[in-house]
């Protein structure tokens, strides 16, 4: 029989607040629990598709979060900002409280698809080196790309500090200034290093896709979204 939990508990480690603070929300009826008002902090409930509205908005038990966000430019993946604000700022603050940590930063002027997490297993494989999970970036760059510019970004460029040629895993040319490069390292700026070795430079930068997950066509800028059993699969394909 699965272990039930008190619901000031609950609250709590969802990230709404100190104990006092969940059993205060409680008994001010700001509650409901599967549809029902709730105004005993001690009463217990199965976690098991636990679904609880607080203050008015809806949300389901999660022991660990999972989410998606579509990274705006001028944004920062970083809790302690310098010059722009954090895209942790886009998140609800329950998820914020929960210490939730992007996995693989973007620079702040890169656009894209970014999963974020509070759980370290899950951050450690999809950013491990030793795991070379493939992202997919939409380059374009300031100058027509060629052929031989192509080749070379697959055959390999040479960067400094870096004791041997880094190739992409694929190139491949959209139009004459947009290519996709799937890269499974994360090195410091390595895209627009790897442009600039072919002597050319990036204008703009998106990530478009992680593993076998693609950044969904319906998830605008600055909106996120749980990850679904669907798109869990496709990161766990890697």
């Amino acid at each position: 029989m699965a272990k039930k939990i008190p619901l000031e508990r609950i609250l709590h480690n969802q990230g709404f607040g100190a104990r006092k603070l969940c059993r205060i929300m409680v008994w001010n009826d700001e509650i409901t629990v599967n549809g029902q008002p709730c105004d005993d902090p001690n009463a217990e409930f199965d976690l098991e598709n636990l679904q609880y509205t607080v203050r008015g908005e809806a949300w389901n038990y999660r022991e660990k979060s999972y989410l998606m966000l579509h990274k705006p430019s001028n944004y920062e993946c970083s809790h302690k900002t310098q010059h722009h604000p954090t895209i942790y700022s886009l998140l609800p603050h329950p998820l914020v409280v929960r210490d939730v940590q992007c996995i693989g930063r973007l620079d702040e002027d890169t656009t894209g698809l970014i999963l974020i997490s509070d759980d370290g297993q899950f951050i450690h494989r999809m950013s491990s080196p030793k795991h070379k999970v493939p992202k997919v970036y939409e380059v374009t760059c300031k100058h027509p790309v060629d052929e031989s510019q192509i080749a070379h970004i697959l055959k390999g460029v040479q960067l400094i500090d870096e004791d041997a040629p880094i190739a992409a895993l694929t190139c491949t040319k959209i139009s004459d200034h947009v290519i996709h490069m799937t890269l499974a390292e994360g090195k410091y700026h390595q895209v627009k290093r790897m442009v600039a070795a072919i002597s050319n430079r990036v204008e703009g930068l998106k990530r478009i896709q992680i593993g076998q997950l693609k950044l969904p066509d319906d998830l605008a800028v600055g909106e996120w979204r749980w990850l679904s059993e669907d798109d869990m699969a496709k990161l766990s394909s890697e």
